[in-house]
């Protein structure tokens, strides 16, 4: 999305008439006691669950630093949570990253929990939300290599269909260095206590 085309307020009016349309075609009466704010509140809450499809994750890399850092960085168990885009169910968990800065140059651990929700503020896939990751990452500092590991539980696994209640979901994504060397690779899945 570019800066052009990114929106910049959502129309929280427009947003409740239409919830409360969706819920009287499902039955529900709106006018009910105790459910004729839903539609508004629906709405400033998928307003806020939505945030990031207004966020700009390349504004993060503004305040880099040159480091005498050759090592990997790691930054670990990052709690998230986002909307698949296919029901509209959350989806939860951790996200874990790892990268060789280029030239030292590397950002501060804030920068990666603010990447983080930015990217899972949308509507969105678990894979696409990996990905997202790592290639911000890896064009925003120029880094040698990035790994991002996602594990997710998705509450439309358990609440729906098949109802797999305990179900993990697991995604991961290289980029640079750590898909195409092997022992980079295994370097930095050993980072997460992981082995590639």
């Amino acid at each position: 999305m570019t800066e052009q085309n990114r929106p910049t307020a959502p129309d929280l009016d427009r947003a409740a008439a239409a919830m409360r349309e969706f819920l009287a075609a499902l039955g529900v009466d709106t006018a009910a006691c105790g459910i004729e704010e839903t539609p508004m509140r629906a709405a400033e809450l998928y307003a806020e669950l939505f945030a990031g499809v207004r966020g700009n994750p390349h504004a993060l890399w503004a305040d880099t630093l040159i480091e005498d850092a050759d090592g990997l960085v790691a930054v670990r168990k990052i709690p998230f949570h986002s909307m698949c885009e296919h029901h509209l169910l959350p989806f939860f968990g951790t996200v874990d990253i790892v990268y060789r800065p280029r030239a030292g140059r590397v950002a501060g651990f804030g920068a990666f929990t603010e990447l983080v929700a930015c990217y899972a503020a949308r509507p969105q896939l678990q894979e696409r939300l990996t990905a997202q990751i790592a290639d911000e990452i890896m064009s925003g500092l120029d880094a040698l290599g990035v790994l991002v590991l996602v594990r997710a539980r998705q509450l439309c696994m358990t609440m729906r269909g098949t109802h797999a209640h305990g179900t993990r979901t697991a995604t991961a994504a290289c980029r640079g260095a750590f898909g195409t060397d092997a022992v980079q690779s295994a370097q930095a899945w050993q980072m997460l206590g992981e082995r590639a």
